[in-house]
């Protein structure tokens, strides 16, 4: 049977700076969230596209945390609570210079009418 800590690798890097899915299709987000078993970089639940979440269900991969400067925290969509995990390879936020909600030169003028 899997334990929590098979939630977790802190070894893998972040897939990217941004979101993997909304870079390549042309997407934009408003916050990111990075996969603690494998660094996938997905939008958050408010972004159009919730590549996160969705991520997390079709992997099996339960366990994010926050890719948004100065937010250390853990989720576990499983159990739809704050989780605790451990320190993960760097970096732990997108590059400060990247906007939010980015990236730059594909976020619609009324950005916040398309929030979830």
């Amino acid at each position: 049977m899997a334990g929590p800590e098979d939630n977790f690798d802190p070894t893998v890097p972040p897939s990217g700076t941004g979101c993997v899915e909304c870079l390549a299709s042309g997407g934009w987000w408003f916050h990111l969230r990075r996969c603690a078993k494998c660094g996938h970089v997905g939008c958050c639940d408010s972004s159009p596209s919730q590549h996160a979440s969705h991520h997390a269900a079709d992997a099996h991969h339960p366990i994010i945390r926050s890719f948004e400067p100065d937010e250390p925290w853990f989720w576990n969509y499983a159990t739809e609570r704050y989780a605790y995990g451990p320190e993960l390879t760097p970096p732990e936020h997108h590059p400060l210079e990247q906007p939010v909600p980015g990236p730059a030169g594909r976020v619609p003028a009324d950005w916040e009418d398309h929030l979830n």
